[in-house]
């Protein structure tokens, strides 16, 4: 593993990352306690929170948020202004006031299999698995799982091609 990328981007912020070899980072992206596969290039203004995995081979485009939980295997294209959400229900105080924390939420786990593609703007909800070779349509809320090669677009996403 190498322990920086392969680029020298200016006005990034990388802490504590995993990066496989040949990993190019943008400009202006945040990454921090997250892993990076070999190959994969990120663009700019990307944020990939902690505890969030990158495959080998991926391409995630500018403007992109992937949050804690979500695993994307290898050679998965992601949009420019993809939004990954892994809580179905947030709030940001519990009954009595006080800020919640990470014990008052319970984190959806999502995952993008081999070879699946998103497009622009899309937005995936939490606890979703996008099926190897899937392809989801730009501006699409991803309310369910999508199996392995359809084609999903709209809101909510439906299947337009098996």
């Amino acid at each position: 593993m190498a322990d920086a990328p392969a680029n020298d981007a200016p006005y990034r912020l990388i802490a504590d990352v995993s990066f496989g070899e040949g990993v190019v980072v943008h400009a202006f992206s945040n990454l921090y306690g997250c892993s990076i596969g070999e190959g994969t290039r990120i663009g700019t203004f990307v944020e990939i929170q902690r505890g969030a995995s990158i495959g080998r081979r991926c391409k995630i485009q500018s403007h992109t948020f992937i949050c804690d939980g979500v695993r994307i295997e290898d050679e998965v294209f992601v949009g420019h202004g993809v939004m990954f959400i892994n809580d179905k229900t947030p709030r940001a105080v519990g009954p009595s006031r006080e800020l919640q924390t990470a014990k008052d939420w319970e984190l959806l786990p999502t995952v993008v299999e081999q070879g699946a593609s998103i497009g622009s703007g899309a937005v995936v909800l939490g606890g979703i698995t996008i099926g190897a070779g899937a392809m989801i349509g730009a501006g699409a809320v991803v309310t369910h799982d999508v199996p392995a090669s359809e084609v999903v677009a709209g809101v909510p996403a439906r299947v337009v091609r098996a």
